[in-house]
């Protein structure tokens, strides 16, 4: 049998690609009892960071399109975690802010990242490195 560049085995983009929906699948039961889904957490870990943002700062911190946060926010603001708003130097945008609500969930979520740090095999140092090759993968191909 020869090896072949179209090898399954051999493929980055597989291994990343199952590694991603591994790691979605893990967080679910972690965070079912806030609330929330995965993209959900993603976008609300963005604004415990960054709070007040456009839609458009928000979709590049989180790396969501507009077209997967304009109805995501539309159910957290449901949740009552946060509050569109139009932006008062420019109706035709939205500011996104967190209700108290929403920053009271923060503590509620700050245990996730070391729960699914120990549900893996990785040390801390380890899994910064992935990150680290994540992005520059990340970056390199875009």
């Amino acid at each position: 049998m020869t090896t072949s560049l179209l090898d399954l085995d051999k493929q980055i983009c597989h291994a990343l690609y199952s590694a991603s929906n591994a790691m979605v699948r893990a967080y679910r039961p972690m965070l079912e009892p806030l609330g929330l889904t995965y993209p959900q957490y993603v976008t609300m870990m963005s604004l415990w960071q960054h709070n007040n943002v456009s839609i458009k700062q928000l979709s590049l911190h989180t790396r969501l399109d507009s077209g997967t946060l304009t109805p995501l926010l539309k159910r957290l603001e449901a949740k009552g975690f946060l509050l569109r708003k139009h932006s008062l130097e420019d109706e035709r945008q939205k500011v996104i802010s967190l209700t108290k609500s929403g920053q009271q969930l923060k503590k509620q979520a700050s245990k996730v990242p070391e729960q699914l740090l120990v549900k893996t095999s990785m040390q801390e140092k380890e899994a910064l490195k992935l990150k680290q090759l994540c992005e520059q993968l990340l970056e390199d191909c875009t």
